[in-house]
């Protein structure tokens, strides 16, 4: 699965980031944020594109898998 880190990005590039990826790979893919702002943005972005975001948080990192 394809990575995209936006770790230390401000929103909205990681919206950004996420929709270039799932153009490039619409199979899903991984993002990499360190804010909560950005887990709640992208998840919204993916979900309206009918994905389904899971997100999992560990040491104030969280790792969004975005699937079909």
């Amino acid at each position: 699965m394809t990575e995209v880190d936006a770790r230390g990005l401000s929103c909205p590039i990681p919206v950004v980031e996420t929709k270039k990826a799932l153009k490039a790979h619409p199979e899903g893919v991984c993002v990499l944020v360190d804010s909560k702002v950005c887990v709640e943005n992208v998840s919204r972005y993916a979900t309206a594109m009918g994905y389904n975001p899971k997100a999992v948080e560990k040491n104030g990192e969280w790792t969004i898998e975005i699937k079909k």
